[in-house]
């Protein structure tokens, strides 16, 4: 049984280094957890409107097997000095999710990539032979012609893969199908949320339903947390409101969405993964992790320093 006991901390890995994957979510394969995220570790400097930058240094990867001891694998997509480039160290690489094509063998990673004032809005793609990388960035789209920003990757129990992403200027989700090899959008795809206004999307499957928290839109401050629940990826999706429970329930505790990690060989329970943002000192950013409760048709999240996977 794993003891979490370090939420709303920045946390460390095996080697007591700050752990960064910031934004990120968790890949379960062959029995270990790949926990993939923004490396938020790179050179601060200001912008002339006074607010404070980090240049990217990429996306991090570490690996556990019991949820509480994390190795650092590097640094397994770069960012590049580039100017050109989407993974420019200036530019935007947030919100990685890798997910395993069990057909084609390979490791695919989804991005969201920008322009630093966030109007290229588009979605990146990364390959890799293995879990640990190195990935091979292979181009950005906009998904059905769409804007792309907050995003997310899901993978039901068929093995059909979808795109989840914030557009049409934060207004409203975009649910796409992917192509069989998880590398590019098939052309079915859905908006849902029309005029809600949701980021840091984060999707699980449970008791044959489809479930979803996330965040509106607030920039780095938090805000109350949404939960919906839907029988189809592609909708209708029935909103279920702020699944938090408790005090600082309607800031989600300080945090952010970005991962629901399902049961696996360390945990029993779907664990709702959420950033402490730190916009002055992004690197130093926290973590909460957190046990979902199933009550009554809807998820429930309630605060816990300590408790066992």
């Amino acid at each position: 049984m794993s003891i979490l006991q370090r939420n709303d901390y920045c946390w460390l890995d095996s080697d007591n280094a700050t752990l960064q994957a910031h934004g990120g979510g968790v890949l379960i394969h062959e029995g270990q957890y790949y926990w993939y995220g923004e490396n938020r570790d790179g050179p601060i400097y200001a912008e002339q409107d006074g607010r404070k930058r980090a240049d990217n240094v990429g996306v991090s990867c570490y690996r556990s097997s019991d949820l509480l001891t994390w190795d650092n694998l590097g640094v397994v997509l770069p960012a590049v000095d580039d100017p050109d480039h989407d993974l420019h160290i200036r530019k935007v690489i947030e919100r990685p999710k890798v997910i395993y094509n069990s057909s084609t063998g390979k490791f695919v990673m989804w991005l969201h990539v920008d322009s630093a004032d966030y109007a290229f809005a588009r979605a990146g793609v990364a390959i890799s032979d293995h879990p640990t990388g190195p990935f091979r960035y292979l181009y950005s789209l906009r998904p059905n012609g769409f804007m792309s920003r907050d995003q997310t990757v899901f993978v039901d129990d068929g093995g059909t893969a979808y795109h989840i992403g914030a557009s049409d200027e934060n207004q409203t989700a975009m649910v796409s199908q992917l192509t069989d090899d998880y590398l590019n959008i098939s052309g079915k795809f859905r908006k849902i949320f029309e005029g809600r206004c949701m980021e840091a999307f984060a999707f699980t499957r449970h008791e044959g339903r489809f479930w979803m928290i996330a965040s509106g839109c607030t920039g780095w401050d938090p805000n109350a947390a949404r939960s919906a629940v839907a029988d189809d990826m592609m909708g209708p999706w029935e909103e279920l409101g702020n699944p938090c429970v408790g005090e600082h329930a309607d800031i989600t505790f300080g945090g952010q969405s970005t991962f629901i990690l399902p049961p696996g060989p360390a945990n029993q329970q779907h664990i709702a993964m959420f950033d402490i943002w730190r916009p002055t000192d992004l690197r130093t950013s926290g973590y909460v992790w957190l046990p979902i409760q199933w009550e009554g048709g809807r998820m429930a999240l309630r605060w816990q320093t300590t408790w066992s996977s």
